[in-house]
């Protein structure tokens, strides 16, 4: 591989798909709205080897009983993820405490995602940064009207998302997940200029988009304006994208 193709395939945006648990079920929710949820599959490790098998090898596990419940619950299936497939797992959810974290890397988790302790005790979460390393530890910054919201999406706090961003870039942090919590679940679109605004202020972040895909145009649309990762689920079950047509247009757009 040349030096001009390797940095081709390095600027190809990031392609993850998402498994969110509750009951031990895959589902999927809108808006985070827990009475609205669609379960999907019974066992996500076998929806997590399917998704090895279409070629992804990255997976994005979200514990919504863990986020509900305030810990991680969901452990014993992300072990289940974790020994049955080879990919790269974040895992977030209900992580509030040292034991949580420890249950996640325990179970296989590669980097935990954590979002409701960096509004509420950014103390204890700039100390996970210093101690696990911030390759390991991924900042969830979730919005609702500009706000960042905790506690599994059910509570806004009072922190503005540039704001919030900027203590924790200072810090060290890298890789930041933003949903925009309007989109999420919804297939109507990803909140581009949100994660434009985002980019154009700290352009040293892996930021991983969340919430509306709805196709492949959605995905180039958030490659051509430069984000550099994107989380997408509904859109795969419900047979809104063609995984070879996106393959394709990867493999076209940034040859190996």
């Amino acid at each position: 591989m040349n030096v001009n193709s390797l940095f081709r395939r390095m600027n190809a945006i990031e392609l993850i798909p998402a498994i969110d648990i509750i009951n031990g079920q895959c589902v999927r929710l809108t808006k985070g709205d827990y009475d609205q949820k669609t379960i999907y599959h019974n066992s996500p490790a076998e929806v997590a080897k399917e998704f090895e098998g279409l070629g992804f090898k990255r997976l994005h596990v979200v514990d919504l009983d863990g986020a509900k419940s305030k810990h991680v619950v969901n452990d014993g299936v992300l072990k289940a993820i974790t020994t049955e497939t080879q990919m790269t797992v974040d895992f977030g959810g209900g992580i509030k405490t040292d034991e949580d974290i420890q249950k996640a890397f325990a179970s296989g988790a590669s980097m935990v995602t954590i979002g409701s302790i960096a509004v509420t005790q950014p103390d204890l979460f700039m100390g996970w940064l210093e101690r696990y390393g911030s390759e390991h530890i991924i900042l969830g910054a979730d919005v609702r009207h500009g706000k960042v919201s905790i506690n599994g999406w059910k509570e806004d706090s009072d922190e503005d998302l540039l704001p919030f961003l900027q203590k924790y870039v200072d810090a060290g942090i890298r890789n930041v997940l933003c949903t925009e919590i309007s989109k999420d679940g919804t297939l109507t679109g990803p909140a581009i200029d949100l994660y434009k605004q985002v980019m154009d202020a700290y352009p040293q972040l892996h930021l991983i988009a969340s919430g509306g895909v709805s196709s492949i145009n959605d995905i180039k649309a958030l490659h051509a304006a430069g984000i550099p990762a994107v989380v997408f689920g509904k859109a795969i079950y419900e047979g809104k994208i063609n995984l070879r047509e996106l393959w394709d247009w990867q493999n076209e757009s940034y040859p190996v």
